[in-house]
């Protein structure tokens, strides 16, 4: 027995060892991007992947007690925190629960597809994000207007965004609720209902969920869709442009 958990040591270490040097010498990552490239997924399917798997990796840094307090303090929007900026962005990938996460996750999965489609990848990943801060700045102006302390996170403000963009753009898709069989309603009917039922919650300040933050992400993806994507992306390279110029003239002086 001794001899077979030596060789077999033996060849866990040769093992490692070659991942070492493959590592090493750039072998394992043409492997790995020669796998992801090889995947049958569109550019959508794979960005999705990308951000679950950044969801997935702070849903498990909460699981860690060493990091509660870390994650706490940059991984929760909260206006009243010393550290208020990061936390704006970061709270887009954090979830406590992974029911909060899997509704969530569901959600971006079934609308990421075709917007990243009409969009493009570049375009979504920098909607999704700006959608996760401009929601977390709503939360930020109402809770700070009403003083009321608390924490926020989770990407459902950025969903809403990437909702309501889908919505604007297709009106009369027929939508669905999952495990609800047989009731379907457009995409328009839906969108109304949501912003209804914030907008609500807001007056009411239900605690139940952060309705600030929804409203927020849902007003920046009716933006987008109607004259973001049009005034300032399609526009993009003229600021570029601009910038580069103040950049080298400045340099000059």
């Amino acid at each position: 027995m001794r001899s077979k958990a030596l060789q077999f040591k033996q060849k866990a270490n040769n093992w490692i060892e070659r991942q070492q040097n493959n590592i090493k010498n750039g072998s394992f990552r043409n492997q790995m991007n020669h796998w992801w490239n090889s995947q049958n997924m569109t550019e959508g399917q794979k960005l999705f992947y990308c951000i679950l798997l950044a969801n997935t990796t702070v849903l498990l840094a909460w699981r860690i007690p060493a990091l509660t307090q870390f994650m706490i303090s940059y991984f929760c929007s909260n206006p009243f925190a010393r550290a208020v900026c990061w936390p704006m962005v970061f709270s887009t990938f954090s979830h406590h629960s992974f029911l909060h996460f899997g509704a969530n996750m569901y959600v971006l999965y079934s609308f990421m597809n075709a917007t990243t489609h009409y969009m493009g990848k570049e375009q979504f990943l920098a909607f999704y994000l700006s959608a996760g801060v401009i929601s977390s700045l709503a939360s930020h102006i109402f809770k700070t207007a009403l003083r009321m302390p608390g924490i926020s996170l989770g990407a459902s403000g950025a969903i809403m965004g990437v909702l309501a963009y889908f919505c604007s753009q297709h009106p009369d898709a027929l939508l669905q609720i999952a495990f609800i069989p047989g009731f379907t309603f457009t995409a328009d009917s839906g969108l109304k209902a949501l912003l209804c039922f914030d907008t609500v919650g807001l007056i009411m300040r239900w605690k139940l969920f952060d309705h600030a933050a929804h409203l927020g992400g849902a007003i920046f993806g009716l933006f987008w869709s109607h004259w973001g994507q049009r005034d300032i992306w399609n526009q993009r390279v003229q600021f570029l442009q601009m910038w580069h110029n103040f950049r080298t003239g400045f340099k000059s002086d």
